[in-house]
């Protein structure tokens, strides 16, 4: 297997576990432009520590269910 192809199909296998987790959290029939909005919203979040912590344990929590 050549290198471009390890590459293109590590990138797909994250693009699907990424999509399993918008599915998960039952984001799948928003519309894109207020997904990406959430996102981003979301990692301006992430510059709080304390954020970060609480979205680590609701995580844990969801996964574990």
């Amino acid at each position: 297997m050549t290198k471009r192809h390890e590459e293109r199909r590590a990138d797909a296998y994250r693009k699907i576990k990424l999509g399993g987790l918008v599915i998960k959290a039952g984001l799948a029939d928003l519309p894109s432009n207020v997904l990406l909005g959430l996102l981003i919203e979301g990692a301006e979040r992430l510059r709080d520590p304390d954020a970060v912590e609480q979205f680590a344990r609701r995580g844990d929590k969801e996964f574990k269910t």
